[in-house]
């Protein structure tokens, strides 16, 4: 059972290493974005725990087949519960409200011809460079050749002054590249527009073309800049009433004639030709006769209010004229496709392109690369956008992908994922060496690709509010699901920017697709422009909880994930847990997202989440029902030490969040027997509030951490000695 034989340190180790570089350990993701996936070998790890009948560390790595268990995930998102229970052979049912969700974890679970496939990838691309492929080539500078071809494109923010009229670009720096990945810095000149390669940044020097003084620093800053015509203040983001304007000011270039011969990267200011072929694209554009090239306005909304505010009126105006022009061809090229697999793949491939082919993206100075528009989890609007080459770029030696945002990256990404569905793996890693370990008798999907026999699996996608949703009783092993975190990122705002484009091609008619946003007001988010707010987000939860449970057997494991840094949006899992007759079990925890992640990196948010473990009945370790906020902190210091050693160095902010989730399980604990569902909403959340401030609350528990760590160090986890008279002790058990 999971609260014996998780195994922290191992999972832990697995689960960092995984979320450094997820598409490497769990391809499958790159199907298409999603937010805040957890850790495919967390998920694999609880159902081996629970299910296997070895120790986890022992069948982690063998290949599995548990296809007498059902599994129902009720908040499916990106899939990772589905995807992992379906991978060793359960019944799965999945639901999610969103219909991009259930899109995406059908595209997942989709059995795909892989040669079909690419064949017709190969196909689109070779249309899309007839049609369009001169419109991505330039000028090599070094060696004359006149097809290079074009990485990206870097446009500035230019705006009408107030007082003279004159227009000027929004340049909140000069930087275009630091020397990290190209031997110097590239800047670009505020009066003539000319690159320059300097050594030192603090000492950049002149311009090489015109010879005035060059800054790294540029004048735009905190929603103003200074005109430079008359040296008016103007305000670049208050109440705007038309889109953006952008100029090309630079490109970055893939020359195969000298790439061989020449250092580091290749950039250039654009110069006529590159101009006019913009130019080009633009009249194309106007005489088009658009097809599915959306026209939906962009609603209000928590996010899209920013882009509101920035003149954005509707999603096209996202996008500049070249790229509508690629997305056009690209979707009526798509719409040929005869297979109906194969053209939802690409139509999947293109929702997932747009995040890369619009004018919200950003230039990585340092890693030199395009930030796709999710990559901070909102709709980030900069004042130096990046436009990538639609059909991507492909190296001549390697074959491989030279820079990111195109077709052939997205076409590329997908294959290895379908790949991986046929044939999923694990690395083992043995100290510096990284081991592939096949797992046989393994595969995602309903149908087994390349098998001599028919083999199938049950798996049940629903779009739709599992809060609706009827569950036979006793008909599910498990339910094992990460829901929303309160307040958290709005993902129906962000994905009806991929869904506009996608609902045009798949019709109104196919599943989920009927209305013409994603949003939903049954959607369990914080969103004060919807009114929705903890009360809602409690009550949507435990409807949810109280449907899965339903359909529990008896003693079944009803598993997820949860972490946020507020207290107070634990309560409502409080509260639909008591709601739905469970006990919490268990509050384990594992590393949920990682550090470096830029939407998180530089704060305090936790990247711990804590695992809750609720059943009907069962038994709880004596040991972990403890009455004082002092004996509790001891709880979360052992748990940091597990972490540690696993590798993972636990923050204040994780440890934070740590004790909320043994909070919340001692909450449940104490007041499931006289716990009233019939009570108001409010009053529960009030009931476990006041539980949780006469225990002693969060910071009498902080309190007494400091010193508990201090003096402990990492020891063995308790799985992994021998038993002794304290272990006796330790899992002395007490029913429930």
């Amino acid at each position: 059972m999971i609260e014996r034989d998780f195994d922290i340190p191992f999972v832990a180790d697995l689960a960092l290493r995984e979320k450094q570089i997820q598409q490497n350990y769990r391809p499958v993701i790159a199907v298409h974005k999603w937010f805040a996936r957890r850790p495919g070998t967390l998920f694999r790890s609880l159902l081996l725990s629970e299910f296997a009948a070895r120790p986890l560390a022992q069948v982690f790595y063998q290949g599995n087949n548990l296809g007498s268990i059902r599994v129902a995930d009720p908040f499916m998102g990106g899939g990772t519960p589905v995807l992992e229970a379906n991978r060793v052979g359960c019944k799965v049912v999945g639901y999610d409200i969103n219909p991009m969700a259930y899109w995406i974890v059908k595209q997942e679970t989709a059995t795909l011809d892989i040669p079909d496939y690419r064949a017709a990838a190969d196909r689109l691309m070779r249309g899309l460079a007839s049609e369009v492929g001169h419109l991505y080539q330039t000028n090599c500078l070094e060696c004359g050749y006149k097809q290079a071809e074009v990485k990206y494109f870097l446009w500035v923010k230019t705006l009408d002054c107030a007082k003279c009229g004159k227009e000027f670009d929004l340049f909140p720096g000069y930087l275009v590249a630091a020397d990290s990945r190209h031997p110097k810095n590239v800047l670009v000149c505020r009066k003539c527009g000319e690159l320059t390669e300097v050594t030192n940044c603090d000492s950049p020097g002149r311009c090489r073309a015109c010879k005035e003084p060059l800054s790294v620093v540029g004048p735009a800053r905190n929603g103003h800049c200074p005109c430079p015509h008359c040296s008016a203040e103007n305000s670049y983001t208050a109440g705007r009433s038309e889109t953006p304007k952008h100029r090309m000011f630079a490109i970055e270039y893939h020359c195969p004639q000298c790439r061989t011969r020449h250092r580091g990267r290749f950039f250039k200011r654009p110069d006529a030709g590159d101009l006019a072929l913009f130019d080009a694209a633009r009249q194309r554009l106007k005489e088009a006769k658009l097809e599915f090239v959306p026209d939906d306005a962009i609603p209000r909304g928590d996010e899209t209010d920013r882009l509101l505010r920035w003149g954005y009126r509707h999603y096209r105006e996202m996008f500049n004229d070249r790229q509508l022009l690629g997305l056009e061809l690209s979707c009526r090229a798509i719409e040929r496709t005869p297979s109906g697999v194969v053209r939802d793949a690409l139509r999947t491939n293109l929702s997932d392109l747009l995040r890369y082919q619009n004018m919200l993206c950003r230039y990585d100075t340092v890693a030199l690369k395009s930030l796709d528009i999710f990559s901070v989890h909102g709709f980030p609007v900069g004042l130096v956008q990046c436009e990538s080459n639609l059909l991507g770029v492909r190296g001549k030696l390697k074959g491989t992908c030279v820079g990111s945002g195109g077709w052939t990256n997205i076409t590329d990404k997908y294959l290895r994922a379908k790949s991986y569905c046929d044939a999923p793996f694990e690395f083992r890693h043995q100290g510096l060496t990284k081991v592939k370990v096949m797992t046989p008798g393994e595969w995602i999907g309903t149908t087994r690709n390349g098998s001599r026999r028919a083999e199938t699996r049950e798996l049940k996608l629903h779009c739709g509010d599992a809060a609706k949703s009827c569950p036979a009783p006793a008909s599910l092993d498990a339910v094992l699901t990460d829901p929303p975190y309160f307040g958290n990122v709005q993902y129906a705002e962000l994905m009806d920017f991929c869904y506009v484009w996608l609902r045009r091609m798949v019709g109104p008619d196919a599943e989920g697709f009927a209305s013409p946003s994603t949003r939903n007001q049954q959607e369990l988010t914080g969103n004060a422009t919807l009114g929705r707010n903890l009360t809602t987000f409690a009550e949507g939860l435990s409807a949810v909880f109280q449907r899965m449970a339903g359909g529990l057997k008896r003693g079944g494991p009803f598993v997820f994930t949860y972490h946020h840094n507020n207290l107070e949006a634990y309560l409502p899992i409080a509260v639909a847990v008591l709601d739905a007759k469970l006990t919490c079990s268990a509050s384990l925890h594992c590393p949920g997202e990682m550090g470096a992640s830029i939407h998180i990196s530089g704060t305090k948010s936790s990247i711990i989440d804590t695992i809750f473990v609720c059943r009907t009945t069962g038994h709880v370790p004596r040991a972990w029902i403890v009455e004082t906020p002092e004996a509790l902190a001891e709880l979360v210091a052992a748990d940091i030490r597990q972490l540690r050693i696993g590798g993972v160095r636990a923050t204040p902010g994780d440890a934070r969040c740590m004790a909320c989730g043994h909070l919340v399980r001692l909450a449940v604990w104490n007041l499931r027997m006289g716990w009233s569902k019939r009570k108001p909403i409010a009053s529960r959340l009030k009931t476990v509030s006041s539980w949780i401030e006469d225990f002693g609350g969060l910071s009498a528990v902080l309190r007494s951490l400091p010193s508990l760590l201090s003096t402990s160090e990492p020891t063995e986890p308790m799985t992994a000695r021998e038993s002794s008279p304290n272990e006796e002790v330790w899992y002395a058990k007490v029913p429930f």
